[in-house]
């Protein structure tokens, strides 16, 4: 039996006492967690079961809700979205984003996630709404524009639960919502109308893309730069993060459940009279958000990305903008129809199957002691 190698022997104990301070503080900062942090999956499935009841058994209660609309999108949900965004823009360092652009790493990140999500994500997600709705055109449409839509307010939320990069998270936001002023209204037009010869003669608007961007996007993080650097002037850098942030914070997730609540509501009678369509739309998304989930976390881990930039290049890719595919396709085919129907389906699969691989990917870090 051959001797046993000492500096081998301190390694692995080095690395035993690695494990057990990583799980002791892991195990810390749980418990520093609020309620509203700690019981997260409880509340979104409260606010969706308590969105349904509403929706189907108060009479009139989807019909109110919709009734004002700012830029295709219910004004209340539109209240949630920006309340949600805020104060996660409000964490990021913008005051040091310069010397991220510095390096050839982020370079190499950035491209890689527009590879996935303006490329391998929208196509494959055509390919299963035809395999899943060859039958269902108008559904099939609905789900196409569900692909083209790339995340920009969600993802920051999945991000920063899964303990990703929360900087570069902001920087593909930034990236994605670009690209959809440019790319979302003619690769509809390809895919609608020329590789599936939709008989509708859609005509996806430039406006109406542009107009969501900038206001679920543009207002937040104008809002979140302002805040950042005049209250960081003029209180100081200690009391806006010790304070502010520690206030501010809270209100992303409570927007996030006003949003889930009033979601299910406003869409919640058409979602169980139309059950079937519903069950139909939600196979393909299923596969679409956990396939994509995991392909882009299997190439990113063999490619050494790491886990926290690992983790928001899987979120950015697996997640989508529900708000303007629902603003598109209302705009375009109109509220009662089917691709609205199939597009609001969206984010009533997201949500829970997002939130169930902010815990996945979370397991899998610590099984194989991913480091950041």
């Amino acid at each position: 039996m051959p001797p046993r190698d000492p500096e081998s022997n301190g390694d692995a104990e080095k690395q035993g006492e690695t494990l057990i301070k990583e799980r002791s503080t892991a195990e810390s900062v749980f418990k520093g967690l609020g309620i509203l942090d700690r019981f997260l999956a409880l509340w979104i499935f409260l606010a969706m079961a308590v969105g349904i009841i509403l929706g189907n058994f108060v009479p009139n209660t989807g019909p109110a809700l919709q009734k004002g609309t700012f830029v295709g999108v219910s004004i209340p949900i539109a209240v949630g979205l920006l309340v949600m965004m805020y104060p996660i823009l409000c964490k990021v360092q913008y005051e040091s984003l310069h010397r991220v652009f510095k390096t050839r790493e982020i370079w190499i990140q950035m491209w890689f996630s527009i590879i996935v999500n303006w490329i391998i994500a929208p196509f494959f997600m055509l390919g299963l709404a035809w395999a899943f709705l060859p039958d269902e055109p108008a559904l099939r449409e609905g789900l196409i524009l569900v692909g083209l839509a790339r995340c920009i307010a969600m993802v920051l939320i999945w991000t920063g639960l899964a303990g990703g990069d929360n900087d570069y998270c902001a920087i593909l936001v930034a990236i994605n919502s670009l690209l959809q002023m440019v790319l979302f209204a003619p690769l509809a037009i390809l895919f609608i109308r020329v590789i599936s010869h939709s008989e509708d003669q859609v005509s996806v608007s430039y406006s109406v893309v542009a107009k969501s961007v900038a206001v679920f996007l543009g207002i937040p993080l104008g809002a979140a730069i302002v805040t950042r650097f005049s209250l960081r002037t003029l209180a100081g850098p200690k009391w806006f993060d010790n304070v502010f942030l520690r206030w501010a914070g809270p209100w992303s997730l409570i927007g996030l459940l006003f949003t889930i609540l009033i979601l299910f509501a406003s869409q919640g009678e058409q979602v169980v009279h139309q059950i079937v369509s519903v069950v139909r739309v939600a196979a393909p998304l299923i596969v679409y958000f956990v396939v994509i989930f995991f392909c882009t976390l299997l190439v990113a881990y063999r490619l050494g990305f790491g886990y926290r930039l690992s983790a928001t290049q899987s979120f950015t890719a697996a997640s989508n903008n529900f708000e303007l595919a629902i603003a598109v396709a209302v705009a375009t085919f109109g509220a009662q129809s089917d691709q609205a129907l199939a597009s609001t389906v969206g984010p009533l699969i997201e949500v829970p199957v997002l939130l169930g691989l902010v815990y996945v990917v979370k397991f899998i870090a610590r099984r194989v002691g991913w480091q950041a």
